[in-house]
């Protein structure tokens, strides 16, 4: 779930609250969450080589803005990455397939900023099965190159509005295809234009699947500085129209509001503006093909970022919980149909920046060491 600030405003009386927060002048000034950005701005600063990697990772793309990454520094060349169960998504996420990605995500952008200084990092996945660590990370001075796509990891963001009315040009079209199975566009995105459409709504008309992104929203600057990760929605508008009851978790909660009408719709308009579609496949569904998903799903949002593109997941068909399986079903029938598992589904197309995501410091990600509280 990604809410749409122009969308949602306009269909709860945004234009008023606008005019009112204007008027506030400081109060509207002061509203940028500064601490749970702070992240992107310390990544690399850090006097452990490992630190400077992982403070880039946490960078990386996740479902829900979830952020289930822990890790563990061992000895003087290694560091164990963990994923955080108190981070699932039990409902629309019930096997931690799209958190995996999220871990391949992690993964290979730690291994590039590492690059960065000329680190190779060599990576066993789970070395002791799915009740230990997702990886074990040893990393080795002067073994690595630079990886190109690193150059855009400060500006990668997921875009979370509609897109622009422009058809993809040749060249960015090149930019991407290593990193895609199948890009749809005109007549060809028609089919999954319309499978991303039914299962977005079906996912709205399924209370437990809505309950899990409404209780995900973080509202302010206050909620999203303490807990800086999940949906958020900050800013002078957001928080008036949360003090005047307007926007409230239990408000969204009931998807005929207008609160929730303004999600609702907002990923409607995005879905009915991408000029393209990805898909992103696998021969199989192991927890290897996961992660190798997430490294591919990085490197398209990093070529992208370079080609002037964003990207957007839409993935609601692709998760496996009962009411999505005919659309599940239908999803693969068309495009894995010789038995594999299409992994990610995203909007692809010109669009105007979009800001930061809150983060989770690199310490607040950090396990404890045996025997610390």
């Amino acid at each position: 779930m990604t809410l749409s600030r122009r969308k949602t405003l306009g269909l709860i009386g945004g234009g008023a609250v606008v005019s009112a927060a204007a008027g506030l002048g400081l109060f509207a000034a002061s509203r940028t969450p500064h601490a749970a950005l702070a992240p992107w701005d310390m990544a690399g600063q850090y006097p452990d080589p490992r630190l400077r990697a992982l403070s880039h990772a946490l960078l990386a793309p996740n479902p829900h803005n979830r952020q289930p990454w822990e890790a563990e520094l061992i000895g003087d060349d290694t560091v164990a990455i963990w994923r955080d169960p108190a981070r699932d998504l039990p409902v629309t996420d019930p096997h931690a397939r799209q958190l995996t990605i999220g871990m391949g995500c992690f993964l290979d952008l730690m291994r590039m900023a590492a690059a960065e200084e000329r680190y190779a990092i060599d990576q066993t996945l789970f070395p002791e099965g799915e009740a230990g660590p997702v990886a074990l990370c040893r990393f080795t001075a002067g073994g690595a190159q630079p990886d190109p796509l690193f150059a855009h990891v400060l500006q990668r963001r997921s875009h979370k509005e509609v897109f622009q009315d422009r058809a993809l040009d040749a060249a960015s079209l090149d930019s991407i295809a290593p990193h895609v199975d199948l890009v749809a566009q005109g007549g060809d995105a028609t089919a999954l234009r319309d499978l991303a459409t039914e299962a977005w709504l079906i996912e709205a008309r399924t209370p437990d699947a809505w309950k899990e992104s409404i209780d995900l929203l973080r509202i302010g600057k206050a909620e999203i500085n303490a807990q800086p990760d999940g949906i958020d929605l900050g800013g002078a508008t957001f928080e008036l129209l949360n003090r005047t009851g307007l926007l409230t978790r239990e408000a969204s909660l009931d998807p005929t509001t207008m609160a929730a009408q303004g999600a609702i719709n907002g990923t409607l308009e995005a879905i009915a503006s991408a000029p393209a579609f990805v898909v992103q496949t696998s021969p199989t569904n192991t927890r290897a093909d996961q992660i190798a998903t997430g490294v591919r799903w990085l490197r398209l949002n990093l070529a992208a970022t370079g080609a002037g593109l964003g990207v957007r997941p839409v993935s609601q068909a692709l998760q496996e919980y009962p009411e999505m399986t005919a659309l599940y079903d239908a999803i693969h029938a068309a495009y894995a149909p010789d038995g594999g598992t299409v992994q990610m589904l995203g909007l692809l197309g010109y669009a105007a920046p979009t800001a930061r995501t809150p983060r989770w410091p690199i310490d607040a990600r950090m396990r404890p060491k045996p025997g610390n509280a």
